[in-house]
Protein backbone atom coordinates (compact mmCIF):
# COMPACT_ATOMS: atom_id res chain seq x y z
CA UNK A 1 0.00 0.00 0.00
CA UNK A 2 3.14 2.38 1.23
CA UNK A 3 4.60 1.47 -2.28
CA UNK A 4 1.64 2.14 -4.18
CA UNK A 5 1.27 5.86 -3.14
CA UNK A 6 5.14 6.64 -3.70
CA UNK A 7 4.21 5.87 -6.73
CA UNK A 8 0.66 8.29 -7.70
CA UNK A 9 1.75 10.81 -5.14
CA UNK A 10 4.21 13.54 -5.20
CA UNK A 11 6.20 14.50 -2.04
CA UNK A 12 4.16 16.67 0.51
CA UNK A 13 5.34 20.22 1.23
CA UNK A 14 2.35 21.02 4.34
CA UNK A 15 0.64 18.92 6.74
CA UNK A 16 -2.86 19.67 8.23
CA UNK A 17 -3.55 19.11 11.79
CA UNK A 18 -6.63 17.75 12.22
CA UNK A 19 -6.22 18.26 16.09
CA UNK A 20 -9.34 17.24 18.07
CA UNK A 21 -11.85 16.81 15.62
CA UNK A 22 -14.58 18.46 17.69
CA UNK A 23 -18.30 19.40 17.26
CA UNK A 24 -18.96 22.93 15.74
CA UNK A 25 -19.43 24.98 19.15
CA UNK A 26 -16.22 22.92 21.70
CA UNK A 27 -13.66 24.99 19.52
CA UNK A 28 -14.56 28.06 21.24
CA UNK A 29 -14.68 26.07 24.56
CA UNK A 30 -11.52 24.72 23.93
CA UNK A 31 -9.48 28.26 22.63
CA UNK A 32 -10.66 29.59 25.62
CA UNK A 33 -9.60 26.60 28.19
CA UNK A 34 -5.86 26.36 26.12
CA UNK A 35 -5.63 30.27 26.44
CA UNK A 36 -6.02 30.43 29.95
CA UNK A 37 -3.92 27.62 30.37
CA UNK A 38 -0.89 29.19 28.08
CA UNK A 39 -1.51 32.52 29.98
CA UNK A 40 -0.83 30.93 33.59
CA UNK A 41 2.12 28.98 32.48
CA UNK A 42 3.70 31.84 31.03
CA UNK A 43 2.62 34.05 33.95
CA UNK A 44 4.01 31.58 36.56
CA UNK A 45 7.04 30.19 35.07
CA UNK A 46 8.34 33.84 33.86
CA UNK A 47 7.64 35.02 37.49
CA UNK A 48 9.28 32.07 38.82
CA UNK A 49 11.95 32.86 36.64
CA UNK A 50 12.12 36.71 38.01
CA UNK A 51 11.35 35.90 41.69
CA UNK A 52 14.64 33.48 41.77
CA UNK A 53 16.87 35.71 39.72
CA UNK A 54 15.95 39.02 41.85
CA UNK A 55 16.02 37.12 45.66
CA UNK A 56 19.79 36.83 46.40
CA UNK A 57 17.87 33.94 49.68
CA UNK A 58 17.36 31.86 46.46
CA UNK A 59 20.90 32.18 44.84
CA UNK A 60 22.03 28.31 45.45
CA UNK A 61 21.71 25.04 43.08
CA UNK A 62 18.38 23.93 44.00
CA UNK A 63 16.58 27.01 42.61
CA UNK A 64 19.24 28.04 39.60
CA UNK A 65 17.85 24.06 38.48
CA UNK A 66 14.44 25.27 39.46
CA UNK A 67 14.89 28.88 37.19
CA UNK A 68 15.95 26.30 34.16
CA UNK A 69 13.04 23.76 34.77
CA UNK A 70 10.83 26.86 34.38
CA UNK A 71 12.28 27.85 31.68
CA UNK A 72 11.91 24.94 29.88
CA UNK A 73 8.36 24.78 30.66
CA UNK A 74 7.73 27.98 29.25
CA UNK A 75 9.76 27.51 25.72
CA UNK A 76 8.18 24.00 25.06
CA UNK A 77 4.61 24.88 25.89
CA UNK A 78 5.24 28.18 23.49
CA UNK A 79 6.59 25.72 20.49
CA UNK A 80 3.06 23.82 20.77
CA UNK A 81 0.48 26.51 22.37
CA UNK A 82 0.57 29.71 20.06
CA UNK A 83 -0.14 27.30 16.98
CA UNK A 84 -2.63 25.40 18.12
CA UNK A 85 -4.56 28.45 19.53
CA UNK A 86 -4.10 29.87 15.89
CA UNK A 87 -5.81 26.50 14.37
CA UNK A 88 -8.77 27.20 16.34
CA UNK A 89 -9.34 29.82 14.71
CA UNK A 90 -8.08 29.00 11.34
CA UNK A 91 -10.12 26.54 8.84
CA UNK A 92 -7.17 25.30 6.93
CA UNK A 93 -5.29 24.02 10.31
CA UNK A 94 -1.80 23.88 7.79
CA UNK A 95 1.97 23.54 8.37
CA UNK A 96 4.59 23.82 6.50
CA UNK A 97 6.66 20.72 6.15
CA UNK A 98 9.69 22.92 7.52
CA UNK A 99 7.54 24.41 10.16
CA UNK A 100 6.55 20.96 11.09
CA UNK A 101 10.10 19.49 11.36
CA UNK A 102 11.40 23.11 13.24
CA UNK A 103 8.31 22.68 16.11
CA UNK A 104 9.04 19.31 16.34
CA UNK A 105 12.77 19.69 16.42
CA UNK A 106 12.48 22.08 19.17
CA UNK A 107 9.82 20.20 21.10
CA UNK A 108 12.02 17.32 21.33
CA UNK A 109 15.22 19.68 22.64
CA UNK A 110 12.82 21.23 25.37
CA UNK A 111 11.17 18.26 26.33
CA UNK A 112 14.30 15.46 26.61
CA UNK A 113 16.23 18.34 28.39
CA UNK A 114 13.86 18.39 31.42
CA UNK A 115 13.47 14.42 31.18
CA UNK A 116 17.35 15.07 32.26
CA UNK A 117 16.98 18.22 34.36
CA UNK A 118 14.39 16.21 36.20
CA UNK A 119 17.25 13.54 37.16
CA UNK A 120 20.11 16.15 38.32
CA UNK A 121 17.52 17.63 40.54
CA UNK A 122 17.00 14.32 42.51
CA UNK A 123 20.97 13.89 42.06
CA UNK A 124 21.17 17.33 43.54
CA UNK A 125 18.74 16.65 46.18
CA UNK A 126 20.58 13.57 47.41
CA UNK A 127 23.88 15.36 47.66
CA UNK A 128 22.24 17.91 49.78
CA UNK A 129 20.32 15.31 52.19
CA UNK A 130 22.97 12.38 52.28
CA UNK A 131 26.43 14.66 51.92
CA UNK A 132 25.48 18.10 53.27
CA UNK A 133 29.20 18.96 54.65
CA UNK A 134 30.75 18.11 50.77
CA UNK A 135 27.13 19.68 49.24
CA UNK A 136 29.30 23.12 48.48
CA UNK A 137 32.14 21.02 46.92
CA UNK A 138 29.90 18.79 45.43
CA UNK A 139 27.42 21.66 43.91
CA UNK A 140 29.61 24.59 42.90
CA UNK A 141 28.16 27.04 40.80
CA UNK A 142 30.77 25.59 37.28
CA UNK A 143 29.40 22.20 38.17
CA UNK A 144 25.73 23.20 38.33
CA UNK A 145 25.96 25.00 34.91
CA UNK A 146 27.90 22.01 33.43
CA UNK A 147 25.09 19.72 34.66
CA UNK A 148 22.47 21.83 33.22
CA UNK A 149 24.80 22.32 30.04
CA UNK A 150 25.13 18.27 29.72
CA UNK A 151 21.25 18.26 29.95
CA UNK A 152 20.65 20.39 27.02
CA UNK A 153 23.60 18.21 24.60
CA UNK A 154 21.69 15.07 25.56
CA UNK A 155 18.38 16.68 24.65
CA UNK A 156 20.14 18.23 21.55
CA UNK A 157 21.46 14.91 20.47
CA UNK A 158 18.04 12.79 20.90
CA UNK A 159 16.37 15.69 19.05
CA UNK A 160 18.91 15.80 16.10
CA UNK A 161 18.15 11.83 15.39
CA UNK A 162 14.38 11.83 16.13
CA UNK A 163 14.24 15.26 13.55
CA UNK A 164 16.57 13.16 11.36
CA UNK A 165 14.79 9.82 11.55
CA UNK A 166 11.16 10.95 11.22
CA UNK A 167 11.90 13.79 8.19
CA UNK A 168 14.15 11.66 6.47
CA UNK A 169 10.75 9.68 5.68
CA UNK A 170 9.05 10.44 2.62
CA UNK A 171 5.39 11.58 2.77
CA UNK A 172 3.30 10.99 -0.65
CA UNK A 173 0.08 11.77 -0.24
CA UNK A 174 -1.59 12.04 3.07
CA UNK A 175 -0.74 15.12 4.50
CA UNK A 176 -3.37 14.89 7.72
CA UNK A 177 -2.01 14.66 10.60
CA UNK A 178 -4.47 13.25 13.52
CA UNK A 179 -2.59 15.23 16.41
CA UNK A 180 -2.14 18.87 17.47
CA UNK A 181 1.29 19.31 16.30
CA UNK A 182 3.95 17.65 15.26
CA UNK A 183 4.95 14.76 16.81
CA UNK A 184 6.75 11.36 15.96
CA UNK A 185 3.97 8.95 16.47
CA UNK A 186 1.79 10.63 13.95
CA UNK A 187 4.46 11.36 11.37
CA UNK A 188 5.25 7.88 10.94
CA UNK A 189 1.35 6.69 10.79
CA UNK A 190 0.78 8.66 7.63
CA UNK A 191 4.46 8.15 5.71
CA UNK A 192 4.30 5.80 2.24
CA UNK A 193 7.68 4.40 3.70
CA UNK A 194 8.69 1.48 5.75
CA UNK A 195 8.72 2.95 9.21
CA UNK A 196 9.99 -0.08 11.00
CA UNK A 197 13.08 1.24 12.11
CA UNK A 198 11.96 4.37 12.67
CA UNK A 199 9.52 2.84 15.54
CA UNK A 200 12.59 0.98 16.81
CA UNK A 201 14.74 3.98 16.97
CA UNK A 202 12.10 5.86 18.86
CA UNK A 203 10.77 3.31 21.44
CA UNK A 204 15.30 2.30 22.41
CA UNK A 205 15.96 6.00 22.22
CA UNK A 206 13.09 6.96 24.22
CA UNK A 207 13.44 4.10 26.53
CA UNK A 208 16.86 4.31 26.99
CA UNK A 209 16.48 8.25 28.44
CA UNK A 210 13.71 7.20 30.37
CA UNK A 211 15.07 4.30 31.99
CA UNK A 212 18.23 6.13 32.41
CA UNK A 213 16.61 9.74 34.14
CA UNK A 214 14.23 7.14 36.13
CA UNK A 215 16.99 5.18 37.80
CA UNK A 216 19.29 8.05 38.53
CA UNK A 217 16.05 9.60 40.30
CA UNK A 218 14.63 6.23 42.14
CA UNK A 219 18.76 5.74 43.66
CA UNK A 220 18.61 9.21 44.82
CA UNK A 221 15.41 8.90 46.57
CA UNK A 222 15.93 5.52 48.16
CA UNK A 223 19.43 7.22 49.52
CA UNK A 224 16.90 9.96 50.34
CA UNK A 225 14.75 7.76 52.09
CA UNK A 226 17.38 5.43 54.17
CA UNK A 227 19.07 9.33 55.37
CA UNK A 228 16.11 10.57 56.39
CA UNK A 229 14.80 7.41 58.17
CA UNK A 230 17.59 7.68 60.07
CA UNK A 231 17.05 10.95 61.63
CA UNK A 232 15.20 10.46 65.39
CA UNK A 233 13.17 13.51 65.36
CA UNK A 234 9.98 12.74 63.16
CA UNK A 235 9.65 16.85 62.69
CA UNK A 236 13.22 16.23 61.32
CA UNK A 237 12.36 13.95 59.10
CA UNK A 238 9.21 15.17 58.13
CA UNK A 239 11.40 18.54 57.26
CA UNK A 240 13.46 17.09 55.42
CA UNK A 241 11.60 15.05 53.38
CA UNK A 242 9.79 17.69 52.65
CA UNK A 243 12.29 19.73 50.32
CA UNK A 244 11.61 16.76 47.87
CA UNK A 245 8.46 16.34 47.72
CA UNK A 246 7.52 18.93 45.01
CA UNK A 247 9.94 17.18 42.72
CA UNK A 248 8.90 13.67 43.44
CA UNK A 249 5.11 15.19 42.00
CA UNK A 250 6.53 16.97 39.42
CA UNK A 251 8.47 13.70 38.32
CA UNK A 252 5.49 11.48 38.63
CA UNK A 253 3.47 14.12 36.38
CA UNK A 254 6.04 14.12 33.57
CA UNK A 255 7.50 10.63 33.32
CA UNK A 256 4.09 9.14 33.84
CA UNK A 257 2.62 10.95 30.37
CA UNK A 258 5.72 10.69 28.54
CA UNK A 259 6.46 7.03 28.98
CA UNK A 260 2.79 6.39 27.98
CA UNK A 261 3.15 8.32 24.56
CA UNK A 262 6.85 7.13 23.34
CA UNK A 263 7.85 4.38 25.58
CA UNK A 264 5.31 1.59 24.63
CA UNK A 265 4.88 0.27 21.23
CA UNK A 266 2.58 2.36 19.10
CA UNK A 267 -0.07 -0.50 18.30
CA UNK A 268 -1.27 0.00 22.29
CA UNK A 269 -2.38 3.42 22.21
CA UNK A 270 -4.92 5.19 19.98
CA UNK A 271 -4.58 8.79 18.20
CA UNK A 272 -7.67 9.88 20.96
CA UNK A 273 -5.41 9.01 23.82
CA UNK A 274 -2.38 10.48 22.89
CA UNK A 275 -3.63 13.66 21.95
CA UNK A 276 -5.11 13.56 25.37
CA UNK A 277 -1.76 12.98 26.82
CA UNK A 278 0.03 14.94 25.01
CA UNK A 279 -2.33 18.67 26.06
CA UNK A 280 -1.36 16.84 29.66
CA UNK A 281 2.54 17.00 29.48
CA UNK A 282 2.47 20.07 25.98
CA UNK A 283 0.01 22.09 28.25
CA UNK A 284 -1.04 21.22 31.63
CA UNK A 285 2.24 20.23 33.15
CA UNK A 286 4.35 23.13 32.25
CA UNK A 287 1.83 25.35 34.13
CA UNK A 288 0.98 23.06 37.23
CA UNK A 289 4.85 23.21 37.82
CA UNK A 290 5.95 26.26 39.32
CA UNK A 291 2.00 26.44 40.96
CA UNK A 292 3.48 23.34 42.69
CA UNK A 293 6.97 24.60 43.38
CA UNK A 294 5.46 27.50 44.94
CA UNK A 295 2.81 26.49 47.13
CA UNK A 296 4.78 23.69 48.48
CA UNK A 297 7.99 25.47 48.91
CA UNK A 298 8.06 27.75 51.56
CA UNK A 299 11.47 29.67 50.44
CA UNK A 300 9.74 31.04 47.04
CA UNK A 301 6.48 31.65 49.02
CA UNK A 302 8.96 34.12 51.30
CA UNK A 303 10.87 35.44 48.80
CA UNK A 304 7.18 36.31 46.68
CA UNK A 305 6.31 38.47 49.93
CA UNK A 306 10.00 40.29 50.39
CA UNK A 307 9.62 41.43 46.46
CA UNK A 308 6.29 42.30 46.82
CA UNK A 309 6.91 44.46 50.33
CA UNK A 310 10.10 45.47 48.57
CA UNK A 311 8.07 46.92 46.05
Amino acid sequence: MKSELNRNYSEVTEFILLGFGTPPKLPVLLLSLFSLIYSVTVLGNTSMIIVIKMDSRLQMPMYFFLRNLSYLDLCYSTVIAPKTLANFLSNEKKISYNGCAAQFFFFALFVTTEGFLLAVMAFDRFLAICSPLLYPVHMSQKVCAQLVTGSYICGGINSIVQTGFTFSLRFCGENRLDHFFCDVPALIKISCDDTSVNEIVLFILSGVIILTTTAVILVSYASILSTVLRIPSPRGRGKTFSTCGSHIAVVSLFYGTVFFTYAQPGSISSPEQNKIVAVLYTLVIPMLNPLIYSLRNRDVKDAVKRILHRN
